[in-house]
């Protein structure tokens, strides 16, 4: 069951990129690429060479198999619906947690390292949206925890089914705030925007300037598995709280993050860099009045 949970996240990676290029491209109204280019461009990029400046250390080089490899320990982590995933043990979520903080840290060094000021531009963006993500991730994390009683993924799931319609409002929210964390730790619109070639206004993809070859495919798979852990997350968030089996999870993760994320990009434009601090800010707001409101549903105080 382990190795079926390791599979169904593995194809949910693969899938979510190709449902958001083909969601953009139908309402914009363009035939658009093909639903598994993502993959032949990584192949493509697996087959090339890295070029490096003479600049850089050894720091530079290590970075993206630090990131690859942080994003794959953290995705291992995660179940799908009540399945056990490949790795779990007591108090798992808060290591998913800074496990995907190191992956960061070492793409923000790696930045910082080249000696481009636009790369460390980008890194400083990057460092100060992840020091605002962070509480707004642990508190509904810890919301998940509080329902259950337990701190660990595997079991959070496994006993999430919602007894009472306040349980079940709380756990759709705590989807809907997942959803929100995805866009910005995915580097997509409003927060970001992957497509955009100017440095001034890019975060993520600014710091990756100097990658290529294998490293580049490195980082974006790494961005796939990312993506694809925290939508699994806000998807099985939303399964317990509808009492959906497991077999829905997946499905439901690549569907809500491959539509929505097709529909916003098409829909309106990043924000303004000084209002992502706002964004970013209120999604931490929420989490906290969601977090609080489930110390209410635990402590068995009525909320009218």
């Amino acid at each position: 069951m382990s190795l079926l949970n390791t599979i169904l996240l593995l194809v949910t990676a693969l899938l979510i990129p190709g449902l958001v290029n083909r969601t953009r491209a139908r309402l914009s109204g363009r035939r658009g690429i093909r639903f598994a280019q993502h993959l032949y461009d990584v192949r493509l990029l697996l087959r090339k060479g890295a070029v490096y400046s003479p600049t850089v250390s050894a720091l530079f080089r290590a970075a993206p198999s630090v990131v690859l490899g942080t994003a794959l320990v953290a995705a291992l982590m995660i179940p799908v619906g009540g399945l056990p995933p490949l790795l779990s043990f007591e108090g798992d979520l808060v290591v998913f947690a800074y496990v995907l903080a190191l992956g960061r840290f070492a793409l923000v060094l790696a930045a910082l390292d080249t000696g481009s000021a636009f790369e460390g531009m980008g890194a400083s963006r990057e460092a100060l949206y992840g020091a605002l993500l962070e509480p707004a991730l642990m508190l509904s994390l810890g919301t998940l925890a509080l329902l259950t009683g337990h701190v660990s993924f595997a079991r959070i799931f496994a006993e999430s089914a919602p007894g009472d319609p306040e349980t079940t409002v709380v756990l759709l929210l705590a989807a809907v705030l997942l959803m929100k964390i995805v866009f910005a730790e995915s580097g997509r619109i409003p927060v970001d925007d992957p497509r955009t070639h100017l440095e001034l206004t890019m975060i993520h993809e600014v710091m990756c300037l100097d990658y290529c070859g294998v490293d580049l495919a490195f980082i974006r798979m790494a961005g796939w598995l990312k993506t694809a852990a925290l939508s699994m997350l806000a998807a099985n968030a939303a399964a317990a709280a509808l009492s959906l089996g497991w077999w829905a999870a997946a499905p439901l993760a690549v569907v809500l993050t491959g539509l929505s994320v097709g529909l916003v990009e098409s829909t309106r434009a990043r924000n303004k860099l000084a209002r992502n601090t706002t964004f970013l800010l209120t999604v931490a707001a929420l989490a906290f009045v969601l977090f609080f409101t489930g110390c209410l549903l635990r402590l068995n105080i009525g909320i009218q």
